[in-house]
């Protein structure tokens, strides 16, 4: 099972669980670690300012850290979490390309 931590959202329990679910539910791969971070940039002034950063532990493959600014946590986090998705998939489709690409040997002894 995987530790995801969630910081920054105090006295909310269920949106604690909705962070962590989503986390799980929405990605298709499973995290060795991944923290939810929330920060309010701007304090109680008001405006667009609540950030979200998602960081991922991955197994065999480097850490994957996004962010997204809005007006309110939740929005924060599905902004954030829509680019995790896109990341993840950009990452699964490079691997995917450069296994199916022919190396230069094998091109090499089809030729002849």
């Amino acid at each position: 099972m995987s530790a995801i931590e969630v910081f920054g959202i105090p006295r909310a329990r269920v949106a604690r669980e909705r962070v962590a679910r989503e986390l799980v539910a929405r990605l298709r791969v499973r995290p060795m670690a991944a923290r939810a971070t929330f920060f309010d940039d701007n304090g109680p002034k008001g405006g667009a300012a609540i950030r979200c950063a998602l960081t991922m532990r991955l197994p065999h493959a480097p850490t994957v850290r996004v962010e997204h600014t809005a007006e309110v946590t939740r929005l924060a986090f599905d902004g954030a979490l829509g680019k995790l998705e896109r990341q993840l998939l950009y990452r699964r489709r490079r691997a995917r390309d450069s296994r199916r690409r022919p190396k230069k040997y094998f091109a090499a002894r089809l030729a002849y």
